[in-house]
């Protein structure tokens, strides 16, 4: 059976442009539903599009005809199947993954998320809620507030959703029982106010039957608030609101077609832009006036937030991708180190000291994360302890970048306050945050220039700065061979500094053990002085085991491009322990030395090293020779 009401719109066949152009002119809300496993949110959704007439009649009559085979309300249309697309959620009956769908009114057009209700999968809700305007949390009404229910207001508290509606569901299987939605809306008010939340609005509805989504209902005569469209349709929109805010574009793409046209692209995350409007770009400090406004359809007198425009500028100043352009005389900050909230969504725990690459805006730095200052238990609200976060963990925490980053606090831009880390090994995106401010000590802290340059230091010595790094199991002869080519290297007149593991930890890093965030801080630290002796124009050969290569990446970084060499000291475990000069491997096996690599700890080969040399086929002297043969001529 088909219904009249699913027809295509008549205006589409009469005249295609005004229909377009009658959508074209409504503003947008994005909204997400959010709460607890079974709580409708995927039935609402689907009556939300079956009720605004977004569902065509070849979809109706699959909805019908799926209802049937895997639907959970008998012979009835299981209105949650037109949202609930993966087989594996059509199997559990639940929501896996985020779903996006469009629907329209008379007055708005509407992305709404559905957002998945499982522990498991709160990264998943983060995502969905990072770029709404509102929230639609759903409560079970026969279950009251539950602990995801707090997890998901929690979170969408923290990433700054102010539009929070209270969508006490399933009120039919309760018989529209006033007393008891009251009892739901004070506990949960009760607990909103405790996490800072300053106002929501509470509807009583029913997803299957309909009541209070799109039509008042006769069954809750009581109730004489707004119902669910009329309430969403009537919303101020994240655009609307940043208009009002000082002028914030990321730069996206520096428009260079041809030599007289050089312009900056990108979306305007904040503010309004004029003709002759000063602007500032960051981090340069740079300063010109706005000389045309340029978009597909023609220049604008006018760009506002949410626009996506390129920007040419009277004067040619230093601005790339990356590059924040913003009002001259409210300009948001830049520095290296802050204060962040930050939500864990791998299954891997964070490691404490390894970079990470950070996506804030258009720019992407490496940024290394401190010890949590405390971990947020979402059901309390209590901070907690801990040494790292894992899956779903929400935590404070003190973050470092490689370089300066142009920045507003999140609660007042989410486009240039909100970030995602990146594991830089796999690329998998491992955690969202939201940056709070910059420490104190990040302004404090200037570089200071100095006259006498790393180029003349190395033209002191007639030499071109090296970091010969080697790396390989415990044994398997690193210190023996760069020991062996420092003295090739000495005898060639060249200025050299080895740094060994063990030496290095009677100083330096003495302070630190062997478990994975402490042999993270010593690859750092040993990475900094390797910067600093290069600096000073020297060969500097290191011999550590540095298992893992996020880590000895992290040192490539530091050091100038093409100056930093991995040698791999490529020996087979078997080699190694039989060797086990020291009675280390001897130790290990018996458990009184932990965290031993190659052992009980992995060690991660390099994959593409400068060089390898193999200690099973090579003396050292024969392995020293190979690496001189190497990396001459050094100048």
């Amino acid at each position: 059976m088909t219904d009249p009401i699913y027809k295509t719109d008549a205006l589409i066949a009469e005249d295609i442009e005004a229909y377009l152009e009658q959508h074209q002119n409504k503003s947008m809300l994005r909204f997400i539903t959010c709460g607890s496993v079974d709580d409708g949110k995927s039935t609402l959704i689907g009556r939300l599009l079956y009720d605004s007439k977004m569902i065509f009649e070849d979809q109706l009559a699959a909805l019908e005809n799926d209802s049937k085979k895997v639907g959970t309300q008998g012979q009835e249309i299981d209105f949650a199947l037109l949202v609930d697309g993966l087989a594996a959620e059509r199997e559990q009956g639940i929501t896996i993954d985020v779903a996006y769908r469009f629907f329209a009114t008379e007055k708005r057009k509407f992305i709404v998320a559905d957002c998945p209700g499982h522990e498991q999968y709160t990264r998943n809700m983060v995502t969905g809620a990072s770029t709404a305007d509102c929230a639609v949390i759903l409560i079970d009404a026969r279950k009251g507030v539950l602990v995801q229910t707090k997890r998901h207001s929690f979170l969408c508290h923290q990433l700054g959703i102010k539009n929070l509606v209270l969508a006490v569901n399933k009120m039919d299987l309760i018989d529209y029982d006033r007393a008891k939605f009251d009892a739901i809306v004070a506990d949960y008010a009760h607990f909103a106010e405790s996490i800072g939340i300053e106002g929501f609005t509470a509807i009583p509805m029913s997803g299957l039957a309909g009541d209070n989504i799109t039509t008042r209902s006769d069954n809750t005569p009581w109730f004489d608030g707004p119902v669910l469209i009329d309430h969403l349709e009537q919303l101020e929109v994240n655009n609307t609101a940043n208009q009002a805010k000082p002028f914030r574009m990321p730069v996206q793409w520096v428009n260079r077609p041809n030599l007289d046209f050089r312009g900056f692209s990108g979306q305007i995350a904040t503010g309004t832009v004029k003709p002759g409007d000063q602007l500032r770009s960051l981090p340069s400090g740079k300063t010109s006036k706005v000389k045309s406004i340029v978009t597909m359809d023609g220049d604008l007198d006018e760009a506002v937030a949410g626009q996506s425009v390129t920007i040419t500028l009277e004067d040619e100043i230093d601005c790339s991708r990356g590059d924040v352009l913003a009002t001259a005389d409210a300009p948001p900050e830049v520095a290296d180190q802050f204060e962040s909230t930050i939500v864990w969504m791998d299954d891997e725990p964070l490691v404490v000291g390894r970079a990470y690459w950070l996506k804030l805006g258009t720019q992407t730095v490496s940024v290394t994360i401190a010890h949590p200052k405390f971990e947020i238990d979402v059901n309390t609200m209590e901070h907690l302890a801990s040494q790292t976060l894992h899956l779903n963990q929400i935590g404070v925490c003190e973050i470092t970048t490689d370089k300066r980053v142009v920045f507003d606090p999140y609660t007042e831009n989410r486009a240039l306050g909100g970030f995602i880390l990146i594991d830089k090994i796999t690329n998998h995106t491992v955690g969202a945050g939201m940056l709070h401010f910059s420490l104190r000590r990040s302004q404090n802290v200037h570089w200071q220039p100095t006259d006498i340059t790393r180029d003349h230091h190395a033209g002191m010595k007639n030499q071109t700065p090296r970091v010969l790094w080697f790396t390989g199991l415990s044994g398997s002869g690193k210190s023996t061979i760069a020991n062996e080519v420092e003295k090739k290297l000495a005898i060639m007149n060249r200025h050299t500094f080895l740094l060994d593991g063990d030496n290095v930890r009677h100083g330096l890093n003495k302070d630190l053990g062997f478990t994975e965030s402490d042999r993270i801080e010593n690859i750092r630290r040993v990475g900094e002085v390797c910067k600093l002796m290069t600096d000073a124009g020297l060969i500097v050969l290191t011999a550590f085991i540095s298992p893992f290569r996020a880590d000895r990446q992290l040192v490539r970084e530091m050091i100038d491009a093409g100056e930093f060499i991995e040698i791999h000291v490529d020996t087979p475990l078997e080699v190694a322990e039989a060797r086990d000069v020291k009675g280390l491997y001897k130790k290990a096996r018996e458990g009184k030395l932990k965290n031993f690599t190659g052992i009980d700890s992995p060690y991660e080969a390099p994959e593409n090293p400068e060089i390898r040399v193999n200690t099973v086929e090579m003396t050292p002297q024969q392995a020293a020779d190979y690496i001189i043969g190497q990396i001459l001529p050094l100048k």
